[in-house]
């Protein structure tokens, strides 16, 4: 098997789980009785503690000697998370298994695209490649979990990421590349922590990973409660996976086809961050004003926009701003950034918005998918000078 297939079948796994997670978890939840606060709080818990879980999670992942070997580790304790929560009771011991096994998939993101940008400039594959197929999963995952909904109960959203985080763990030990972690000697762990040290404390690069983050944060809102709402509204499960769906068709076909067309036309990064971040306020201002079915679908379609453009330039972006040395802590930071302190912020505030202001709480997300864009504008030019 070649090594862009083997990476694609980590991202398909990877994302046949959050392809459940993402918006069907709240139903899960809203089934075990828990408010529009109590769901925010047990999905803000983990991204919030990134801020802590992220920087340690790299620098255990660049101790060993292989990339393949963290990444197996955190399948499983992702499985162990997840299928726990499906077992217990309660909202303490709901947000202890939460906890543990939205950290472990959380972490495996970035890892997953540190080894994969190595394997590709190796190998000469485009990076989109195997993240598109990771899409076309997310996408299947949706339908498939919408229909299943229709006619089962929702446990079988845990017993679905429980099963694709076992798999990840399986495929990670025996199928990943047999990447190094470095070329040279590994690190003694100190010193892996003042790489970053460096990467905090420069402020072009916080700066660049708080423009992209927040954008990425403004989606909490439609993560955490879109298909609570659209149930609200009459809008059955089995239509919610097809919409979101649709979303990733067009996220995989900006992947695929305009993505490598937007490099050979030389549009930069920032310019795909300008994009996206406009993109995101439009849909979310529009998104608070209970649109109709039928205007869903064209709203859905900005998610090529609002999520893969900036998604791809933060990856550019990232790896730019860092040295060659740093690249797991810096997409680590930029993921813990936008995929865990803004989205976890982003995300407990988008329950009490539910419960007090119903769809009016996209407002707020569009405000800070606003500021996003204007920080990076601000940025770009800041750097375009020296």
């Amino acid at each position: 098997m070649k090594s862009a297939s083997r990476m694609a079948l980590q991202y398909v796994l990877l994302f046949a789980a959050s392809g459940v997670t993402l918006p069907f978890a709240g139903l899960w939840f809203r089934e075990q009785g828990l408010s529009g606060a109590e769901i925010g709080a047990l999905l803000a818990i983990p991204m919030l503690g990134r801020l802590a879980t992220g920087p340690l999670l790299a620098v255990w992942a660049d101790g060993f000697r292989h990339r393949r070997t963290p990444i197996a580790l955190l399948g499983l304790a992702m499985a162990l998370g997840y299928g726990g929560a499906g077992l217990v009771q309660g909202f303490a011991a709901w947000a202890v298994c939460w906890f543990v096994g939205a950290t472990a998939a959380a972490a495996l993101i970035p890892l997953s695209d540190v080894m994969t940008l190595r394997v590709a400039k190796r190998d000469s594959f485009p990076f989109s490649l195997p993240r598109g197929c990771g899409s076309a999963a997310f996408v299947v995952a949706n339908v498939a979990m919408g229909l299943l909904l229709t006619r089962a109960s929702p446990d079988v959203v845990i017993i679905w990421i429980s099963a694709a985080a076992v798999l990840i763990a399986v495929t990670a030990w025996r199928v990943l590349p047999d990447e190094p972690v470095t070329d040279g000697p590994r690190l003694p762990g100190m010193q892996r922590f003042k790489g970053l040290g460096r990467l905090v404390v420069d402020p072009v690069f916080m700066a660049a990973i708080f423009a992209v983050g927040a954008v990425q944060a403004a989606h909490a809102f439609y993560y955490g409660f879109s298909a609570i709402a659209w149930k609200a509204q009459g809008i059955p499960e089995s239509v919610t996976g097809l919409l979101w769906a649709f979303s990733v068709l067009v996220e995989i076909g900006f992947m695929w086809v305009i993505e490598p067309w937007r490099r050979r036309a030389g549009i930069g990064a920032w310019a795909m961050l300008s994009v996206g971040a406009g993109a995101a306020v439009m849909r979310w201002i529009l998104m608070a004003f209970s649109p109709p079915l039928w205007a869903l679908w064209p709203l859905q379609s900005l998610h090529a926009l609002s999520f893969a453009a900036t998604y791809l330039a933060a990856v550019e972006i990232v790896e730019r701003l860092s040295p060659p040395d740093s690249h797991t802590a810096a997409q680590t930071l930029g993921s813990v950034l936008s995929a865990g302190v803004l989205i976890g912020l982003a995300t407990a505030v988008s329950g009490p918005l539910y419960d007090a202001f119903g769809l009016k709480g996209y407002l707020a997300m569009a405000g800070l998918a606003a500021t996003g864009g204007l920080v990076g504008l601000i940025l770009r030019a800041r750097l375009a000078k020296t």
